[in-house]
């Protein structure tokens, strides 16, 4: 190289230094140009809600089930209103399920579902949706769904002729008539109840103090209507009776077995040791009137209807005057009295309450009698016990699909995962499975729902998954099995076997042995092998609803088909 290229090469380099330096700085702003571009984008689109509606499918059959979700992807912060209600004509609702939430960053992805059918043919439109987020409106796209009718082809279906009415044997029940025995049972009972207080009643009346027993026996013979009838002999040994009683209690002596010139002469001794202060008319008159009851009691003498009610008046008057006449008691006699009256009081209080009782016992077996013989014993005793297969019948039931490939079912617990534990030699095939159980085998009611996917190579038979289900149910430890087996159809037209029948748990440390049915259904769909198994407790109906509603509602997502 000569002197001069060597300088212009110098020149070159002095000249192009610059220049590099000058593009490096511009790379270097406008990296940062775009960066702070992207950052502000970034941030703006984060700020703005990703809204997607869609459908599983757009063509169904009459009274098939599309599930609708929409998509939301917003900020934390936000706030958002799916919409409810009658949004969706002309489809139905048939079920909303819960806003399924996650996490995405800072940024939260909300999905909501709905089930939605038509039960006529044709094509609908589903309206635009409303989702509200923070009180800003967002409509979703409308969308075309297209409603077939189910063809049947007679051609190719067999035709059965009508079987015969069979005879099912029922379980045993009272007849409804025997719980109208027992209520008029009940009300001769409770009469009989009655008659019986009535008469204690009456026996305690003769334990009342001497003077208003006497009083009160003179009143029952008013009441008596023995002198209209004409029996005087019967009201005047009465009459007599009651201050006979009265002057043996109450002035102590033996007037019941005297005679009345004997009892006449006890009184006027009394008199003599001033122990009684009765006036001589008064023992007069009540000398006469015991003659004139022993003429009518013994020689057939019937005195006029005048003269008895005057005599009833005047032995009224002799009692009061021998109370009168009687010395004032002792504070030790009057002691006695009071407790004596307080425990009367006590007495009939408690009488109160057991009429009370019983009365209510009473109502309460007949209320009892009336809701049996119209409801059955079986509702009164979940009405009083409970019965947990009735309230989870009777609940809110989940729609949801589980394994794949995905089964659909309805049950009205959330199936939870479980152990899926196979063989060596069957893992081999596979290429997954799950299981998804609510309860126990032992339970009152018990749900499994297992899947099986298996390897492209390998052929699986249905028949012989179906002839191990035996074989299966005894290592669970079932007894005395019943199996029987027919084909099955969802309402998707999928076909499957169902095995069903009856088994017995024995109970732990017991002879004893629990009654179970069972149906379990059997689909080999998708290169797979799935199986639906409900065990219940045998003449449970709430149970029995349970088992053939989840039985009926298995379908499977036809995107996975």
């Amino acid at each position: 190289m000569t002197k001069f290229d060597y300088t212009l090469a110098q020149e070159n380099i002095l000249l192009k230094e610059p220049l590099r330096k000058a593009k490096k700085i511009n790379s270097l702003l406008a990296a940062l140009f775009f960066c702070f571009i992207f950052l502000n984008t970034s941030k703006s689109f984060a700020q703005q809600p990703n809204i997607v509606a869609s459908i599983d499918s757009s063509q169904i059959k009459i009274g098939e089930q599309i599930i609708y979700k929409i998509s939301v992807e917003t900020d934390s912060t936000h706030l958002v209103v799916f919409p409810e209600g009658k949004t969706f004509n002309p489809l139905e609702v048939v079920e909303s399920l819960k806003t399924d939430t996650s996490r995405l960053d800072n940024r939260f992805k909300l999905i909501k579902e709905y089930a939605l059918t038509q039960f006529d043919s044709g094509s609908y439109t589903i309206p635009q949706q409303r989702i509200i987020i923070n009180d800003r409106p967002y409509l979703t796209d409308s969308m075309v769904v297209k409603v077939a009718d189910i063809v049947v082809d007679t051609t190719k279906q067999k035709m059965f002729p009508i079987k015969p009415a069979m005879e099912v044997p029922q379980g045993f029940e009272f007849p409804n008539w025997l719980w109208w025995v027992l209520g008029i049972l009940l009300l001769v009972a409770l009469g009989y109840f009655l008659f019986k207080q009535k008469k204690k009643r009456d026996e305690k009346a003769k334990k009342l103090p001497p003077f208003e027993r006497a009083l009160f026996e003179l009143q029952q013979l008013d009441e008596s209507h023995l002198l209209e009838n004409r029996e005087t002999k019967e009201y005047y040994s009465k009459l007599t009776e009651a201050v006979r009683r009265y002057l043996e209690d109450e002035v102590h002596l033996r007037a019941m077995e005297s005679t009345t010139s004997e009892l006449i002469t006890y009184l006027e001794l009394k008199m003599a040791a001033k122990e009684l202060n009765l006036s001589r008319n008064t023992i007069d008159d009540l000398k006469k009137i015991l003659q004139r009851a022993d003429l009518a009691k013994f020689a057939n003498s019937k005195p006029d209807i005048i003269t008895a009610k005057e005599d009833r008046s005047t032995i009224e008057d002799v009692i009061k005057d021998t109370k009168a006449a009687i010395p004032e008691p002792t504070e030790e006699e009057r002691l006695k009295d009071e407790a004596y009256r307080l425990e009367q009081e006590k007495r009939k209080r408690r009488n109160k309450v057991k009429l009370a009782i019983g009365g209510a016992i009473a109502v309460i077996i007949i209320a009892v009698s009336i809701i049996i013989s119209l409801n059955g014993f079986s509702s009164f005793r979940d009405m009083i016990f409970g019965n947990d297969t009735k309230e989870l019948l009777e609940g809110d039931w989940i729609n949801s699909d589980y394994g794949d490939p995905a089964v659909t079912i309805t049950t009205p617990r959330v199936l939870k995962r479980g152990d899926f534990n196979v063989p060596p030699e069957t893992q081999e095939m596979m290429v997954g499975g799950e299981m998804f159980l609510y309860g126990a085998p032992r339970e009152p009611l018990f749900i499994v729902l297992s899947t099986v996917k298996y390897r492209e190579n390998v052929q699986f038979d249905l028949q012989k998954a179906v002839d191990g289900i035996y074989a299966n149910l005894e290592e669970k430890g079932a007894k005395n099995i019943i199996l029987k087996d027919e084909d099955f159809t969802t309402i998707q037209g999928i076909p499957g076997k169902k095995v069903y029948g009856t088994l017995e748990f024995p109970v732990s440390n017991s002879e004893q042995v629990e009654k179970k049915n069972y149906m379990i259904l059997n689909f080999a769909q998708n290169r797979g092998f799935q199986q639906v198994t409900v065990i219940y407790a045998e003449g449970d109906e709430s149970a029995d609803e349970i088992a053939n509603r989840i039985i009926n509602s298995v379908e499977f997502n036809k995107s996975g088909n």
